[in-house]
């Protein structure tokens, strides 16, 4: 802005001047040619913590930080002289307490008729919180570059396969190691859409997953999921196996964005896994043919009269032992049975109210001996073509459990019921219950959780495993709520 006067009525032109200079909301001051205070308005001298008055003769050198004093001198040397009419900088003011204030500053030559400068006028804002919510976005934008960096480098340099995908399935980007395993169970090459059928297959090594069944369709569906496992490739001989995890991705309000996925290869864990289930099975069969050889023996031992009293006592109390060896040898050769190809299941129609009656009365004297009240909620009837006696399995394990967990004084309620086409079976306790962070493992091979260990209370960790496998051979599920010192209850559920 270069501002040149006219021979327009002094007063009225000083008059407008003031009113202005009085109240504009914005600082304001006159500036003789040598860069001396002539006049300023409150706003300015409010900005920098000083009087008007005292303002007055000071150099504009004198109330600028020292870094920017040069080239403000400079901008206002070429100002004067002619080179420029007028400038524009961002620079720093000191207020009167040492504060830096941060200016937008906009500055005009006044010049006479003939072109000669007459002084300055100087408007300045304040845009201290305008620079400081830009230094704080400039910081936020470089550590979210940096985050973001490192996280790049992270996807793509971790040893696990990662796929994101958006809210329709489609895929968004996958990490180097997910693409290197792209080709075993997609081998003609991916469309790049969740629910892909190709050479993808249940543990069994045979049976091909579903569309419904695959890892990514699952995840476009909302889905969430830990450690779900399956074998890819055509070849048995070349295949390898994968376990997936899945979790959803939400905005901040809330809305499905998508999934990630993250893949990791387990080959040599099944393998190694299915090795020892085979040992395990081959040692327990070996273990069962003497077991039962001794058993026998000793129910004619324990039946002999002609034996004392006490001698028969003792082999009633091995015979006890002998009987609960074969039985830990029997869920043994179960659950490597059910690891390698699955649970075979006889299926007949059952009346279910029978079956948990049954149970319960079998656990009733030991109930009682630990002063239990064990109570059975069922329906007249309730038939089910099921596999009698893995189901009842089933109920004697969570009832076996209900009771051992179960303190002197608690109670064990069972109840059976028909509920939206489906038979739920639900044992409830007022044991010590699980903790939190154990419910995901309590169905896992040889799971004890850390309370039951401290109180050393006898288990092998299998029942729950065995359960668990005989209610997904029947197409059920079997799940569980409990807190620490507040019960379990432990509800299955079968079609009808």
């Amino acid at each position: 802005m270069d501002v040149r006067s006219d021979d327009g009525p002094a007063t009225d032109a000083a008059a407008l001047w003031r009113l202005t200079l009085e109240h504009s909301p914005i600082g304001m001051a006159l500036v003789d040619l040598e860069g001396r205070v002539m006049l300023v308005n409150p706003a300015f001298a409010e900005m920098l913590g000083r009087d008007p008055q005292a303002m007055r003769g000071l150099h504009f050198s004198e109330i600028t930080y020292s870094d920017d004093v040069a080239d403000d001198v400079d901008q206002f040397t070429r100002a004067v002289s002619g080179e420029t009419g007028s400038y524009r900088v961002r620079k720093r003011y000191l207020r009167s307490d040492g504060a830096v204030v941060w200016a937008d500053l906009s500055v005009g030559v006044v010049r006479d008729g003939s072109g000669q400068p007459q002084h300055l006028i100087a408007q300045v804002l304040d845009i201290t919180e305008q620079h400081e919510a830009e230094q704080r976005l400039a910081a936020a934008v470089a550590e979210t570059e940096r985050e973001r960096q490192t996280l790049a480098a992270v996807f793509e340099t971790v040893g696990v396969g990662l796929l994101l995908i958006d809210a329709e399935g489609r895929y968004q980007r996958m990490n180097r190691r997910h693409r290197e395993t792209m080709s075993l169970p997609f081998p003609e090459g991916h469309a790049g859409a969740a629910g892909q059928l190709g050479h993808v297959y249940h543990l069994d090594g045979h049976t091909p997953l579903s569309r419904e069944e695959m890892p990514s369709y699952r995840a476009a569906q909302g889905e969430e999921f830990t450690d779900y496992r399956y074998w890819v490739g055509d070849d048995p001989l070349t295949r390898a196996a994968f376990t997936t995890s899945a979790r959803q991705v939400r905005s901040p309000s809330g809305e499905r964005l998508g999934a990630a996925l993250a893949y990791q290869e387990i080959t040599d864990l099944l393998r190694a896994l299915r090795v020892k289930d085979q040992f395990v099975s081959s040692v327990s069969h070996e273990l069962r043919t003497p077991l039962t050889a001794v058993l026998g023996h000793l129910e004619m031992l324990c039946e002999d009269e002609e034996l004392p009293g006490d001698v028969r006592q003792r082999l009633q109390v091995v015979r006890r032992n002998a009987d609960r060896l074969r039985s830990l040898v029997s869920d043994v050769l179960l659950v490597a049975r059910a690891g390698e190809v699955g649970l075979e299941m006889e299926r007949s129609d059952v009346d279910l109210v029978r079956l948990v009656r049954e149970a319960v009365e079998a656990a009733r004297p030991g109930a009682e001996r630990t002063g239990l009240d064990l109570t059975a909620r069922t329906p007249g009837r309730l038939v089910v073509r099921v596999d009698e006696r893995r189901v009842r399995q089933v109920v004697d394990n969570l009832l076996s459990n209900a009771v051992k967990y179960t303190e002197a004084g608690g109670s064990v309620r069972v109840t059976l019921r028909l509920a939206a086409g489906a038979v739920e079976l639900e044992v409830a306790d007022t044991g010590i219950g699980i903790a939190a962070d154990e419910l995901g493992a309590v169905f896992t091979r040889f799971f004890r959780g850390a309370a039951a260990t401290a109180r050393h209370i006898p288990g092998t960790g299998l029942g729950l495993e065995i359960t668990s496998s005989i209610v997904g051979a029947h197409g059920g599920s079997v799940a569980v709520s409990s807190e620490p010192g507040g019960g379990s209850v432990f509800t299955v559920t079968l079609p009808a």
